[in-house]
């Protein structure tokens, strides 16, 4: 059944927590961006990389690793986002809350779609970057190109770019998704 909606939003973030429960969408300074659901390509590269990850993390028992759409408010009023992969460190469990995370998860991974290449490697790199997220990586699901950053003195430096896997130094494991 359908909720009737007895007042309107007065913000951005008040809308966007109306959305219907797995909506794919992010609130980005201020702005909703809403996806459609992902592509095989993009599938193809989600799938095995999160199992062997979550495998690790497990094993390891370092931490937890979370996939979209799980919402992570970088901060109260203007940043939610759903990355497609994060990992939350044990040390970090303060910011997993029951409706979301709530902070700066320690790892994420983006993995490009049709239509959002520039949002990824541009728009939600620097807001990463500037909410201190320590690693980050963009991975092409058509070339299985993997682009790894490392936050150092409060920005983001490359430090790896390869075919086929991702080399974690946060997680200090490879990670093969080709």
């Amino acid at each position: 059944m359908d909720e009737m909606i007895s007042t309107p939003p007065k913000t951005i973030m008040e809308l966007y927590k109306m959305l219907p429960e797995g909506t794919l969408a992010e609130v980005i300074e201020g702005s909703i961006y809403m996806s459609p659901a992902p592509n095989d390509r993009h599938n193809a590269v989600l799938v095995p990389l999160l199992s062997r990850i979550f495998a690790w993390t497990d094993i390891q028992d370092i931490g937890r690793v979370y996939t979209a759409p799980h919402t992570v408010f970088l901060d109260a009023s203007v940043n939610a986002v759903q990355p497609d992969i994060f990992f939350v460190s044990k040390q970090n469990y303060s910011i997993i809350k029951e409706d979301a995370i709530h902070g700066s998860p320690d790892l994420i991974i983006e993995i490009l779609s049709p239509g959002n290449y520039s949002n990824d490697r541009v728009r939600k790199k620097n807001l990463y970057e500037r909410f201190g997220v320590q690693e980050y990586w963009i991975i092409d699901p058509i070339t299985k190109i993997a682009e790894g950053y490392h936050l150092t003195d409060g920005m983001y430096v490359q430090f790896y770019f390869a075919k086929g896997s991702i080399d974690s130094k946060l997680l200090s494991k490879v990670f093969h998704f080709d």
